[in-house]
Parts: C-alpha cells; sequence; structure tokens
C-alpha cells in the first residue's frame, strides 16, 4: 500500500561530475526553470541548496509524469547548491551518506573522465543510487538552436547524424559504467530502473531534457527511497553534517548544515566534533536566507528562525564552533546518558580516520572529514601506506613527519593533501619532503603517483650512470688495427651495453685493461649497445697475447655495481644485460668468491 505524500520528506539530492562538465549551468538552469514557475510555488534558497517544491517540480515535469502514470508524493527536492564531490564528500553518515540520490553530470563529448569516475567510485562505496545527465547534447554537430519542447520530440527535430552521433557517444558511457560494474541505458530503454542506471540527455544550456530528467529522478525516489524518505519525527533526534565553517559579518562563526532527520529548535542541546574528541553544545541561534528580492543590504542577507524540519540546509550558531570539522555530525541529545552514548559513536568514527603509526608512509591532510575519508580509502585501494592522516592545512608538523619517513624511504616521504592550504611557515622548512595537494582527491592522488614514478626514473637513470653496466663483446677477426699502447681493434656487441672508461676481462675472469675510446664509423659514442659493430682502444693488452681474434671478452661491473644490478636497479635491465651479467658473476667468482655480495 503506498504512503500519503505527507508521510514522505524531500530527498537530498547532490550533483556531481568532473570539471566543466557543465555543474554550475545545470544548477542555474533548474534554478532559472523553478524561477520562471515562481507563481504555481517558487524556489526557496536554503543554506548551501536549492529547496524545489511540490508545485514547481509539477510545473516543470508534471506533464511528462502524468504521461507515464506517475503521481507527484514528495514534498519537493533539497538540491546541494555547491557543486561538486568536496562538498559530497562531507555528505557522509557512518556506513553511508546523508544523500538520498545523486546525478552524476557527464560531458557528452568527453564521457567517463577521472573525477567523475571518483564522484561514482565514492557512490558505489556509499551505496548512493544515481542517474547520468549526459550534457552538452547540444554541442553535437547538426543540432538545431530553435529545437524547443520536450526531449522526444527535439530528438525527432535533429538530423540523422546527431541522432548517430548522440547514440554512438552514450553507448561510451553505457561501457565506461559497466566496466565500474553498472548495467545502464538511456531511460527511454529502461525495463527495470531498480536494476539499471538510467541515462538522461540534457542540454543544460537550451533547457532540453530537464522536465525528463527531473522526472526520472522524482520517480526512482519515490518508488526506491520510501523507506529512507519517512517524514519528521519530531519527537526524535535531530540529526545533521555539517558541510563548511563559515564566518559571518554581524553574526561570526557559523556552520552550515544539512538537517538530514527531524527537527532543529533554537536552544536544543547538540553533540559537536572537533579533532580532540566530541563535546556538548547549544544551538544559540538558525537562521536562513532572505528571499533575493528582499535584500536591501548585502550584509543583510539571513533571516532568524526558531526551528527547521528536515531536510533543509540551515546555518547554525553555537559558542562552540572553534575547531569543530567539517563533515562531521550534528546531533540533538536530553540528557548526559544520551551524550555519552552519541559521543562515543563519533568518536569511534573519528579514531579511524585521525591517525598515525609508526610505518614509512605518506602523510595525509584534508579539509574536512569526508574528504579524508575518501582520500584514505583511495590510497588503501592502490596499497599506499600512509604514516599520518589528520584534517586540516599542512603545517610544520606535518614537513617533520614526512622528513623522518625520507631518510628511509624517499618515495614516502610525501605530503599528500585534498583542499588544504600549506601555511608560510610550512612552506620555508621544507626541504626534504614533497608536497602535492589539489582540490580534487583523484589528482592529488594521481600527483604523487607521477612524482614517484618520475623520481624513481630519475634516481635510476643518476645511479646508471655512474655504474658499469654489464656488456659481452666479440672480438671480430680481421680488425685489429694496432697491437697495444693502446690496443685498437674491432668488436661486435652481444648482450648488453658497453661504455668508455670501463674496465675489461676476458672469458677466464683475468682484467685485461679500460676502454679509453669507442667509434663507430670513425666518430666517437658514449655507448654501444647489442647488435653494434664499433673499434675500442684498450690501454693494457697486446693484440694476439691476452686478446686474440673471436675472443669473448665483458665490461668488469665492481661488486657494488653488481649488488646494485640486481637489486633497486633490476627493473631497468633487459634479457640481454641480465644475461651478460649472469655470465660475468659466474667467471668473477671463480677467482673472488666474494664477487657481487
Amino acid at each position: 500500500m503506498s504512503q500519503p505524500a505527507q508521510t514522505l520528506r524531500q530527498p537530498v539530492v547532490v550533483v556531481l561530475g568532473h570539471t566543466d562538465a557543465g555543474k554550475t549551468s545545470f544548477l542555474d538552469r533548474i534554478r532559472g526553470t523553478g524561477v520562471q514557475a515562481r507563481e504555481a510555488g517558487g524556489i526557496t534558497q536554503e543554506i548551501g541548496a536549492s529547496f524545489f517544491p511540490m508545485e514547481t517540480l509539477t510545473t516543470i515535469s508534471g506533464q511528462i509524469m502524468s504521461k507515464t502514470g506517475g503521481q507527484l508524493r514528495i514534498p519537493g527536492l533539497l538540491v546541494i547548491d555547491t557543486p561538486g564531490h568536496e562538498v559530497f564528500s562531507n555528505l557522509r553518515m557512518r556506513g553511508g551518506s546523508a544523500a538520498d540520490i545523486a546525478i552524476v553530470l557527464v560531458d557528452v563529448l568527453k564521457g567517463l573522465e577521472n573525477q567523475t569516475l571518483e564522484s561514482i567510485e565514492i557512490l558505489k562505496q556509499r551505496k548512493v543510487p544515481f542517474l547520468v545527465a549526459l550534457n552538452k547534447v547540444d554541442m553535437i554537430k547538426g543540432w538545431r538552436k530553435e529545437s524547443k519542447g520536450f526531449l522526444a520530440a527535439v530528438m525527432k527535430e535533429q538530423p540523422p547524424e546527431w541522432n548517430d552521433e548522440l547514440e554512438e557517444r552514450l553507448y561510451n558511457v553505457v561501457g565506461g559504467l559497466s566496466r565500474l560494474g553498472f548495467d545502464s541505458d538511456a531511460f527511454y530503454r529502461i525495463k527495470d530502473f531498480r536494476k539499471q542506471v538510467s541515462i538522461v540527455p540534457i542540454s543544460a544550456r537550451y533547457g532540453v531534457g530537464i522536465p525528463e530528467l527531473l522526472a526520472v529522478l522524482i520517480g526512482l525516489a519515490q518508488q526506491f527511497l520510501s523507506e529512507k524518505l519517512v517524514a519528521v519525527d519530531e519527537t526524535g533526534r535531530a540529526k545533521g553534517i555539517i558541510l563548511e565553517l563559515q564566518e559571518e559579518v554581524g553574526i561570526g562563526q557559523t556552520a552550515n548544515i544539512i538537517l538530514t532527520e527531524g527537527k532543529l529548535s533554537v536552544g536544543d542541546r547538540i553533540v559537536l566534533v572537533r579533532r580532540d574528541g566530541a563535546i556538548p553544545s547549544k544551538v544559540k541561534a538558525l537562521f536562513m536566507p532572505k528571499p533575493l528580492d528582499e535584500m536591501r543590504d548585502p550584509r543583510d542577507k539571513f533571516t532568524p528562525v526558531d526551528q527547521v524540519y528536515s531536510a533543509a540546509g540551515v546555518k547554525l550558531v553555537s559558542t562552540d564552533l572553534e575547531g569543530v570539522i567539517p563533515g562531521t555530525s550534528v546531533t540533538t541529545f536530553h540528557d548526559d546518558r544520551e551524550f555519552q552514548a552519541i559521543r562515543a559513536d563519533a568518536e569511534k568514527d573519528l579514531g579511524t580516520l585521525v591517525s598515525k603509526a609508526d610505518i614509512d608512509g605518506l602523510v595525509v591532510k584534508a579539509g574536512n572529514i569526508g574528504g579524508l575519508e575518501a582520500l584514505l580509502r583511495m590510497l588503501d585501494q592502490r596499497g599506499i601506506p600512509v604514516r599520518m592522516a589528520d584534517i586540516g592545512d599542512i603545517t610544520k608538523r606535518d614537513i617533520i613527519e614526512a622528513e623522518a619517513v625520507s631518510e628511509h624511504d624517499p618515495y614516502l616521504g610525501v605530503i599528500v593533501g585534498f583542499d588544504v592550504k600549506v601555511v608560510a611557515e610550512a612552506k620555508e622548512s621544507a626541504k626534504g619532503a614533497q608536497i602535492i595537494t589539489s582540490e580534487v582527491i583523484y589528482d592529488a592522488i594521481e600527483g604523487y603517483v607521477q612524482w614517484a614514478a618520475r623520481k624513481r626514473e630519475e634516481d635510476e637513470r643518476n645511479k646508471l650512470s655512474t655504474i658499469v653496466p654489464p656488456a659481452r663483446l666479440k672480438a671480430l677477426p680481421r680488425m685489429f688495427f694496432r697491437r697495444n699502447d693502446p690496443a685498437v681493434f674491432g668488436v661486435e656487441i652481444t648482450a648488453g651495453r658497453l661504455r668508455p672508461k670501463v674496465r675489461l676481462i676476458d672469458s677466464n675472469g683475468v682484467e685485461l685493461g679500460v676502454v679509453e675510446q669507442i667509434q663507430e664509423n670513425a666518430k666517437p659514442v658514449s655507448e654501444a649497445t647489442k647488435g653494434m659493430q664499433v673499434a675500442i682502444s684498450v690501454r693494457g693488452p697486446t693484440l694476439g697475447r691476452q686478446i686474440k681474434e673471436n675472443d669473448v671478452l665483458y665490461s668488469f661491473p665492481t661488486s657494488a655495481d653488481v649488488r646494485l644490478l640486481k637489486g633497486d636497479l633490476a627493473g631497468t635491465l633487459k634479457e640481454d644485460d641480465r644475461e651478460a651479467l649472469e655470465e660475468i658473476v659466474h667467471i668473477r667468482s671463480a677467482k673472488d668468491v666474494m664477487y657481487g655480495f
């Protein structure tokens, strides 16, 4: 039996996607569509969110829903205004998310990009249902700008080549989602919305597809989230999430929160979470934004309210906001016993994220606890160890931690930061520690991975330039040009690489002399590799005595060189390098049993 409309609260909707996918214009468009429908109820601007009431949704999407037999039972939609997953990462709850449903915006011309993949990964982790808005369909070649109306009619007006390209690009997204473990298709072809992800082609620029998108969103929310959207229990505990802290003129320190459960009132006792644990506090004031047409003075932006019902965005004032962590919860309580239970739960969550281990690993910093959680999970998936994880800007203390690691492992003595700044004192003292920051989690991690790879390559090149590489060469017949002081003769490199200033040994391990120069076609070269035939000059031996035609000779690396070539630099060796090295070690070990150890 279906629940009556008043028993459902509005779902919390978050919009995610890659930079430049059109999130801002999309949000502006749906807000603008709501403003155009103001006579039917309009939209209400809340703190960090826009509320679209039922009347507005009916005006925008009612015609679509009536065609499909749908009926509007939710009181509206609460759409988080700030685009990007940095805010979504704060909409976290233990074991899930405070967001009920998500719209993943994808640029039709670019497909699933890095930030999009990251957003979907977080949605998957937190079990948040989502649909895909395939934006910028107006950028596909052949789009007719005069097209207006509902999506089905607009698509029929487009030329065949436009429709063909849309299908091709849509299926690229379907393929990408399939690789992530999701079955998906265009919403008009989906048979089971519970098992498939809906893809809705839209143009935020022209407003095409917006009614269909909202209709699909409402349908999904009503059909599959009805249990989660049970309306406010005024007697129960109010719960919310702190999106961010802001200093407001005339008010002071405030917290922008999304209230996800219950009713919050001025005077309520609440639990707030700081780095050092949970504390009791009290709601001193609640504010909602004034409607734009009532804003006479830009400093006078807010209206005080006595109480707020979920789901809603509201600005909270308390005397204890200093040091409170964005992304943590706000929960009401009635007595000390209830406070102790809430505090224990909050601190358990905090302890798993803000931590330090006595291992060589990265120092990880994030601007909020949700970002830290996502960052740590993605590092763990890549098998990258973490020494310290904390909330807040990068300080001198973080530099000291990373430098301590760098002494043991230069590739892990790194600070990776998401949505944080580097304080001036830390910048000045950062000598032995690398700092990598980004406002995108994926880019912060990728930045570290690429830096570590570059540093390894650079270090390997530097080491390789200072050691004797393994080489095997054959003295060519009829190619002896000078008998001695120095001996000049032709050789073919049959394995490895030969350089000047390298000592040579024969196949019995006897040292012959030092290669002074290598020439190819009468011109000096810095290195001869497998297959090359070159002339070499060697100070020490006499041709016909120590070196005869067709003799096999070898370069003579030091024991330290051999240890490096078998250890840190093993990955740089080709098969023929390894072959030559093994022969050299075997031959030389007969004269020196400790050679290479």
